[in-house]
């Protein structure tokens, strides 16, 4: 138990609403502290953007509906090679020594900065699609059971699918667009957005494919996003990912700064 003292925040004007809790969290030499403030807002107008169908992977971040594309940043990857450097020369320093505790805070700091490079991106991406489609629809993948892949498990932690479909659950209700997660196991690769036949087998290793029905051509994750651009008319309106009806003058929220 010790006490910090008196701090000086650079963003008091957004502190607007009561003050619920404070986490103080140290990352290496910095600390940080998280306020939770809650705040009674009136409901946002809807967007009159377009909906959306979003595929996430590992080589494209996400495919949308309108054949766009955005490419995974992956920023554990592109430190990697540095970061396994500085992990061994602080294998190799004296347990106790000040050289030891120098490493250990040159490791925090490389980590921290993929951390804020990966947030950074997410923020951006959320932010942009909350305010200008009215619906978004996502894939309801089960990221903990994907882990599990010894192989895969770097790249889909470093791509940060769940912190995505995070920001935009509550992004969405702040912005005014709807969020639709497709069941579990809806086969949206499978599915022929043309004219909707189903394939029963479609290994990932294939990345295009030809319908045997009307013989359409296509890019896999792009026809993923096209069926679950379909699901925005066919779920109940009103509904978003965590089942809140759209309604009311105000509500609450519990609002973080960091």
């Amino acid at each position: 138990m010790f006490t910090i003292g008196i701090i000086n925040l650079k963003e008091t004007s957004k502190l607007k609403g009561e003050i619920l809790s404070a986490t103080i969290v140290k990352e290496g030499d910095r600390w940080f502290v998280s306020l939770a403030v809650e705040r009674e807002i009136a409901n946002p107008m809807p967007i009159n953007g377009e909906p959306i169908g979003i595929d996430v992977g590992l080589t494209s971040f996400a495919v949308f509906s309108d054949g766009n594309k955005i490419l995974a940043p992956k920023p554990l990857a592109k430190k990697l090679k540095v970061l396994r450097r500085a992990s061994k020369k602080h294998a190799r320093k004296v347990l106790g020594s000040n050289n030891r505790k120098k490493s250990a805070l040159k490791l925090s700091r490389i980590h921290r900065k993929i951390r804020n490079s990966r947030r950074d991106f997410l923020h951006k991406e959320t932010t942009k699609l909350s305010k200008t489609k009215s619906v978004i629809v996502l894939e309801n993948l089960s990221v903990k059971e994907m882990l599990g892949n010894k192989r895969l498990s770097r790249q889909i932690s470093d791509v940060g699918w769940s912190e995505f479909r995070r920001m935009l659950d509550y992004k969405t209700k702040w912005y005014g667009s709807k969020l639709i997660l497709a069941p579990r196991f809806y086969p949206s690769s499978k599915i022929c957005s043309e004219c909707g036949a189903l394939i029963k087998e479609l290994p990932l290793a294939i990345r295009e494919w030809q319908c045997a029905e009307c013989h359409s051509i296509h890019d896999r994750d792009e026809n993923a996003a096209k069926n679950l651009l379909k699901l925005s008319t066919e779920s109940s309106s009103g509904i978003n990912a965590c089942g809140d009806t759209s309604g009311g003058a105000s509500k609450k929220l519990a609002v973080m700064y960091h």
